[in-house]
């Protein structure tokens, strides 16, 4: 967790030179563990993790919003996999918990099942106001699904953010295909801040993070080689959200179907 800290600190700088109000970093950021057990060992509370403590205190002297995936210690003996927006005091404002467990089992492939080890969420984080717009909250498999994209536009998010730590099998196949109509259908800028590379001998990241705009264009995007930690910027134009919105007009039938 300490290595990671120090690649999250040269980003955090990377993105003070960039001039942006915020960084978005990926799921799971503290670490990714080997086995369900490793990863309950290794959870610690914000106010015991030395990752947690050292990004607010970059968020605080940087004067930068850092949305960032962690893990905290469940009731159940499990560990929830939790996003958290740390403001640009240093305060931890927002906390969503990822609603959508990846379970899978890949005939002579491997087999991941999220739910060993981490307790599914349960609700909804609505949308809160931040330096760029209206912000939504949801992580990596939750991608799938697009019920939770649709709530959070109905409650006028504006930023829909979707950390990750995909596959590379499942990231060629659905990655930007996923990302783009999570954006398209709810015309809202999607954030997908993405882990890239290896992690240990079982598992590797499929990578390109990339920020897509309300119209479906990608406006920034990383590859999957994975040199040092990089990030990609965009500006996020409201201007454009809304003429999106006001010139496409989805009208939902939602007396034929359930509003979302």
């Amino acid at each position: 967790m300490t290595a990671n800290l120090a690649q999250c600190q040269k980003l955090v700088r990377k993105a003070v030179a960039a001039g942006a109000k915020a960084l978005f970093l990926p799921e799971a950021s503290d670490y990714i563990a080997s086995s369900s057990g490793e990863s309950i060992a290794l959870v610690r509370s914000v106010r015991d993790s030395i990752f947690v403590q050292g990004l607010q205190k970059e968020a605080q002297e940087a004067n930068i919003h850092i949305n960032v995936g962690i893990h905290e210690p469940a009731s159940n003996g499990k560990v929830k996999n939790t996003l958290i927006w740390i403001d640009n005091k240093g305060v931890i404002t927002q906390r969503y918990q990822k609603i959508h467990l990846f379970d899978v089992e890949i005939k002579d492939g491997p087999i991941l099942k999220e739910s060993a080890s981490v307790e599914k969420g349960t609700d909804i984080l609505p949308p809160f106001e931040t330096p760029l717009g209206r912000v939504g909250l949801a992580i990596c498999f939750d991608l799938r699904f697009p019920e939770i994209s649709l709530a959070l536009k109905r409650q006028n998010a504006q930023i829909i953010t979707y950390p990750s730590a995909f596959t590379v099998p499942t990231g060629l196949a659905h990655w930007e295909t996923l990302i783009r109509a999570r954006a398209i259908e709810t015309q809202s800028y999607v954030v997908a801040a993405a882990q890239a590379g290896p992690h240990n001998d079982k598992r590797r990241s499929y990578g390109h993070s990339m920020i897509v705009n309300p119209w479906g264009e990608v406006v920034a995007k990383l590859g999957q080689e994975y040199h040092e930690p990089q990030i990609a910027v965009a500006e996020v134009d409201l201007d454009l959200l809304e003429k999106v919105r006001r010139e496409m007009p989805l009208l939902r039938r939602t007396d034929i179907y359930p509003e979302v």
